[in-house]
């Protein structure tokens, strides 16, 4: 039954992250065929921005290795897709195929950063800096991902204001979007209204802001909607809850996109997807990958059937 509730968006855009995030932790190699089929069945389902892959040296993400045998394979693909570049070796890579859609991954914490770029927060900026700007010049649209906006399994929770001066940061790079990132998944409503508030108080606007969220605790869907509540319109999930970070063990799966469908469509609240041939993909792909969906809502689904 579809029940609207009261200061809610009308329209929600999902930011499908389970062909990049969602596989990269895989150990097993996914065939280049498979992920492009992924990729296709999650356009065909409705999903209108689906992250396909990552330009990083295949010695950090070996599962990403064949990013320049995908991105030609989905060419016919209709629906945005970006891809990850770690520094200019990457964006040259993705931008000699054609890439117009890039994001690029910072930390607001200083551990994280040294283990997932082995470099310090200020440095990563410093490296960031020329890659937005010549994928800006090239009117190419630029994502900056921020993670641990909530709490670091090495540093603990994290202050809003050490959130708020990476994320600007990232922004004055020339950013279009930000992606606040529950890494670890311990985000509480109250902590993501508080730093979406000291966002705006910093002149951040809501309408450049999205969020990802990690279901650890089971909080994602909860976190989602006191992150609508404050505006935000842009959400990042993973088809079939996919997904985990392979720089931070305690970083479970990602909030599972029929999830977020399921809530969604509840409130009333347009997306585009068709949340049965979304089910029906996240199926195939764990048929694919040899062991069910964590998605709650693909299990009940599917087993209605």
């Amino acid at each position: 039954m579809t029940v609207p509730a009261p200061g809610l968006p009308a329209r929600v855009r999902i930011h499908e992250v389970g062909a990049r995030d969602g596989l990269q932790n895989e150990k097993a190699a996914v065939p280049t065929a498979v992920k492009a089929e992924f990729i296709h069945r999650l356009a065909a389902a409705g999903l209108t921005t689906i992250e396909a892959t990552s330009f990083v040296h295949p010695k950090w993400v070996p599962q990403l290795a064949d990013a320049e045998e995908l991105f030609p394979l989905l060419g016919d693909v209709r629906a945005a897709l970006p891809v990850l570049v770690p520094n200019e070796r990457g964006l040259d890579r993705a931008l000699a195929l054609g890439a117009t859609r890039i994001a690029v991954f910072g930390s607001a914490t200083e551990t994280f950063a040294a283990r997932n770029l082995n470099r310090t927060v200020a440095e990563s900026l410093a490296m960031f800096e020329p890659v937005v700007a010549r994928a800006k010049q090239g009117e190419a649209h630029v994502r900056g991902y921020l993670s641990m906006c909530f709490g670091d399994p090495w540093e603990g929770p994290v202050p809003v204001l050490q959130v708020v001066r990476v994320a600007k940061a990232l922004l004055d790079l020339g950013c279009d979007e930000l992606s606040l990132g529950d890494t670890i998944g311990v985000a509480t409503p109250g902590h993501v209204r508080e730093l979406l508030a000291g966002l705006n108080e910093a002149g951040v606007t809501t309408d450049r802001i999205g969020v990802h969220f990690h279901d650890t605790y089971g909080q994602a869907l909860a976190n989602t909607l006191a992150a609508l509540q404050h505006g935000v319109t842009t959400v990042d999930a993973s088809a079939g809850g996919l997904g985990g970070c392979p720089y931070a063990k305690s970083a479970t799966g990602n909030l599972a996109t029929e999830d977020l469908v399921w809530m969604l469509d509840g409130l009333g609240i347009e997306t585009g997807v068709d949340l049965a041939a979304l089910t029906a993909t996240s199926v195939w792909m764990a048929e694919q990958l040899g062991r069910p969906s964590p998605s709650r809502t693909v299990r009940a689904l599917s087993h209605k059937e």
